[in-house]
């Protein structure tokens, strides 16, 4: 039973819990409704009537009185005026006897029974006493006097009886307010404390079916990450925890098979890693044979046809001196492809740390070193105001700046080449842009032009060796950009590629700085 209650969802815990405050709170506001009623009745019954109904005892007492004293004064006198009391009093009575009526002294309560009695006895009185004050009647002798107080003597102990009844009455009446008054601070009291045990009993209901679950919980999920992974994290309680101790155990399981993956991953990594350092190391032994080894025996080749040209140049037919111009020729090329292959396999391996350089800096650097080749295009280079600075290895910078221009030479029509190199702001980076007036390149080669040794145009057209695009491509990723043709410009060619802008903002003073000290 006690696991089927712990297996309560949180729904049926509250409902129970709602249940029993609403069961408590209803009975106390029921005894305090009782009690309120009780102590209504005692006070209405204590100032409503049985007060009202003393005053108006009082009232028909002294109502009684005046009739006396009138009837005395008449008797002794005989005038008309001393009756006047007695008048005044007959209506007092009858105000008072209705009064008394009215606030429930009917014939079958003590109140009734003691009215009819005052009555009965004042009739008596006032009967004998008008018969001897008829008009014209000889005075009263001294026995109709003492029977006239005989009367009135018991008519005022029936009045005395009837008030020590009133007073016994308000004193029950009054023990009945104070009864009634403890019972509703009794009942206060009750409902204060029935009201602290609903609030102590959803605590701990409350504690016992959601807190205690999810602390135990959250003490399982923080043993589990803190010591052991693969120990399941266990839920006990509502169905909606249990629920959520599942998934926590689903996640850490999923965490557990991500974890594999990564650790398969980081160790396929790691011996790609040691493969690609294996390479590298050969790539590099290759780079030292490439620039030693091989360039030495091509030098000789080119250095022995030469000799062969110039001492036999006497005994070979055109024939034989065209067979050593081809061969020479192609020693240099071969010696031109391997000093390429070299710059291009070094870039990002052996480069220095990245400083602050001005770009307008590198475009004349790069200017200055094809001075001869714009000299003879007859190309006109123009530079954007503005250039922004840029971190980056200056040589390799300048090598992106230089190929492009080139290639703009290079690849010119039949007017003299314009080229013009810009700049512009595109969020965290900057923009720049080789833009000639050349022959162009087809969009449907935007790609093909990066990819190493790729060529467009026949050797005999156009010379290099299809490594400069895919130089610039590697330098600019080196340096965290992209480069690409925009295939938007449909007269000449327009090459942007991206460079991250600097986020100090005293890099153009370290460009002085280090340009000076330079």
């Amino acid at each position: 039973m006690t696991r089927e209650r712990a297996s309560w969802p949180l729904r049926r815990w509250a409902g129970v819990l709602a249940l029993v405050e609403a069961v408590l709170l209803v009975g106390a506001l029921a005894g305090g409704a009782i009690a309120l009623s009780s102590l209504d009745d005692a006070r209405s019954r204590l100032l409503d009537v049985v007060g009202p109904q003393l005053l108006q005892a009082k009232a028909l007492s002294t109502a009684l009185v005046d009739q006396e004293t009138g009837i005395r004064g008449y008797l002794l006198t005989r005038q008309q005026e001393f009756l006047e009391p007695y008048r005044a009093g007959l209506a007092d009575q009858d105000r008072a006897v209705a009064e008394l009526r009215r606030l429930g002294a009917t014939p079958d309560t003590t109140a009734g029974r003691d009215l009819a009695a005052v009555l009965t006895g004042a009739d008596a009185w006032r009967g004998a006493a008008l018969a001897q004050a008829a008009p014209g009647g000889p005075a009263p002798t001294s026995g109709q006097v003492e029977q006239d107080k005989k009367l009135f003597d018991a008519l005022r102990g029936r009045l005395t009886e009837q008030d020590a009844h009133l007073d016994a009455a308000r004193m029950d009446a009054r023990a009945d307010l104070a009864a009634a008054t403890n019972l509703l601070t009794w009942i206060l009291v009750t409902i204060a404390v029935v009201i602290a045990a609903a609030f102590v009993l959803l605590f701990a209901g409350l504690r016992r079916a959601v807190v205690g679950p999810i602390q135990q919980l959250a003490a399982a999920v923080r043993d589990t990450a803190a010591r052991d992974l693969h120990r399941p994290v266990v839920a006990t309680g509502p169905r909606e925890v249990r629920q959520l101790g599942a998934d926590v155990d689903t996640m850490r399981r999923r965490i557990l098979e991500e974890v594999a993956e990564l650790e398969r991953a980081h160790t396929l990594l790691e011996a790609r890693t040691h493969a690609l350092e294996r390479s590298n190391s050969d790539l590099e032994q290759f780079a030292y044979v490439a620039s030693h080894d091989l360039q030495e025996p091509l030098r000789k080749v080119t250095s022995f046809c030469q000799l062969l040209e110039k001492r036999y140049h006497d005994k070979l037919d055109e024939r034989g001196e065209q067979y050593i111009g081809f061969a020479v020729d192609g020693a240099k090329r071969m010696q031109v492809l391997i000093n390429d292959l070299l710059a291009f396999s070094r870039v990002g391996r052996r480069g220095g740390e990245p400083v602050a350089v001005e770009t307008a800096a590198l475009v004349a650097t790069a200017t200055a070193n094809l001075e001869s080749v714009l000299a003879d295009a007859g190309a006109r280079v123009s530079v954007a105001d503005g250039l922004p600075p840029v971190r980056g290895e200056q040589s390799l910078l300048t090598a992106v700046f230089q190929n492009l221009i080139g290639n703009a030479v290079k690849f010119r029509g039949e007017r003299p080449p314009e080229i013009t190199v810009g700049a512009e702001r595109d969020g965290a980076d900057w923009v720049f842009s080789v833009t000639d007036n050349g022959i162009g390149i087809d969009p449907q080669y935007a790609e093909r032009i990066f990819v190493i040794f790729q060529r467009l145009h026949g050797r005999g057209d156009y010379p290099g060796t299809g490594i400069g695009l895919a130089m610039c491509r590697k330098i600019v990723e080196h340096h965290g950009g992209r480069i690409w043709l925009d295939t938007e410009v449909t007269e000449g060619t327009c090459f942007r590629f991206t460079l991250p802008a600097p986020v100090a903002p005293e890099l153009a003073g370290a460009v002085d700085e280090e340009q000076d000290a330079a």
